[in-house]
């Protein structure tokens, strides 16, 4: 192992970096926030969908509950691929160029988000078409894998050492966005159209927008990755691609800890967007356009807990920042059952709202508590890695849990479930702080 790797930072505070190369960070926020904006697009546009649509148009010979998680089985297997996809386009990294790999990865993503729009339904095609639903998702899941840049990490490398905790925030500020660009195109569409047109063409029209916006992310990021400034910062931070392997096998409790720091933070990622509402348009009288604008306003109030968080982290420092935010997820999760099955609307409402200025709050940090458990040499790769797994474990099933938790054992279920990750990020904060320690 080489010294560097000996030295490898196993707490949630940023690992040695040279401040010698002056940079704005403020010039590398913007395609970070527009690259972000059309990863996170692209895949809330095809979990809306895996509720409104594809249960009905892919699995109509079962009832409407099964449909759903036959849907949010297929939703899971972008989670799988995506681990998948970081070592195919690492590699392609390492032996062409960041812009091949940054091409490559994007157009895969999009080109996979367009074919869904142009997919026949199972009354004209049969089997052949939730079987080329699921080989699409697996292809947003390797191009979601290979879309890492690492400009996250270097605006972060880059910010002011007392204003880390604020620009950590900005890369997510990209999630908010995306999924109010695609909770307010559905929203429109199931609005203005006729239940008829939008199951017959209407939910197809945002699968096409993918293209425009993931075009214009990919030039902005290119833009940052290919010009000969950027490639020497990436140089001077030492954001260079190293073997997945090799990294695991140096990091391995970088890589494990880092995996459940976010755990309640990505579980609760899909229980405030996509599992409320299955929920809502199978077991409750709120119509689908109702609670996309519930959703729409969650958006929102998370955005602002992501901007909160910022401020948060570098008032109180990460580590506790992050903590807090997991008590707070488990205080929620014992409120989650009354309010999203009360009989109001204004409940399932206030739990969208509070649920999702909670996942401002703890997602915010927790991207970039993974990756500054990495020294700069492991840092691209690592945070990529650590990532994928948090994502696979925290948030990939996290719809197709608790849909069936609540359909087999009730909504309290969902609340155990959530509790659950809380629990587990608690524990991984902790363990953290005694590595920490005894390092």
């Amino acid at each position: 192992m080489s010294e560097t790797a000996q030295q490898a930072t196993t707490g949630l505070e940023d690992a040695p970096e040279t401040d010698d190369l002056e940079v704005s960070p403020g010039k590398i926020a913007f395609p970070v926030v527009m690259g972000r904006t059309s990863e996170f697009f692209d895949f809330f546009v095809y979990g809306i969908a895996a509720v409104l649509v594809f249960p009905y148009l892919f699995f109509p010979d079962s009832d409407p509950v099964d449909a759903t998680l036959k849907s949010f089985a297929v939703f899971s297997l972008a989670f799988i691929a995506r681990p998948i996809g970081s070592i195919i386009f690492m590699a392609v990294d390492r032996n062409f160029s960041r812009a091949a790999k940054l091409i490559g990865a994007l157009f895969l993503l999009c080109g996979s988000t367009m074919a869904i729009a142009f997919l026949p339904s199972y009354a004209q095609v049969g089997m052949l078409a939730p079987i080329l639903l699921a080989v699409f998702r697996f292809g947003q899941g390797l191009g979601w894998g290979g879309a890492w840049d690492g400009l996250p990490s270097l605006l972060s490398l880059s910010a002011p050492r007392e204003r880390r905790g604020w620009y950590a925030m900005v890369p997510q500020l990209g999630a908010a966005l995306g999924f109010m660009l695609a909770c307010g195109m559905f929203l429109i569409f199931t609005r203005v159209l006729s239940q008829e047109d939008f199951m017959a063409w209407g939910w197809r029209f945002p699968f096409f927008v993918a293209l425009a916006l993931n075009v214009v992310a990919l030039f902005a990021r290119l833009r940052m990755v290919v010009t000969p400034e950027f490639k020497r910062l990436f140089d001077e931070k030492e954001l260079q691609p190293r073997r997945v392997i090799e990294t695991v096998r140096t990091h391995p409790r970088q890589v494990f800890v880092g995996a459940l720091i976010p755990l309640a933070t990505y579980a609760m990622f899909h229980l405030v967007t996509i599992f409320p509402l299955s929920w809502a348009t199978l077991f409750t009288d709120h119509t689908a356009t109702d609670f996309l604008g519930s959703l729409f306003l969650g958006a929102i109030v998370g955005g602002l807990g992501i901007m909160l968080s910022g401020i948060l982290a570098d008032r109180f420092g990460r580590r506790g920042q992050l903590a807090i935010a997991a008590v707070l997820i488990a205080i929620f999760s014992f409120f989650a059952a009354p309010l999203l099955g009360a009989d109001t609307t204004g409940g399932r409402t206030t739990y969208v709202v509070i649920g999702f200025a909670l996942l401002g709050l703890s997602l915010g940090q927790a991207s970039n508590a993974i990756a500054s458990r990495f020294e700069s040499i492991y840092r691209y790769t690592g945070a990529a890695v650590t990532s994928d797994i948090a994502w696979l474990v925290g948030a990939g099933f996290a719809p197709l849990v608790a849909l069936w938790l609540c359909s087999e054992f009730g909504l309290a279920y969902v609340g155990y479930y959530l509790l659950s990750g809380a629990v587990v990020t608690l524990a991984a904060l902790a363990f953290s702080r005694t590595l920490e320690t005894v390092r």
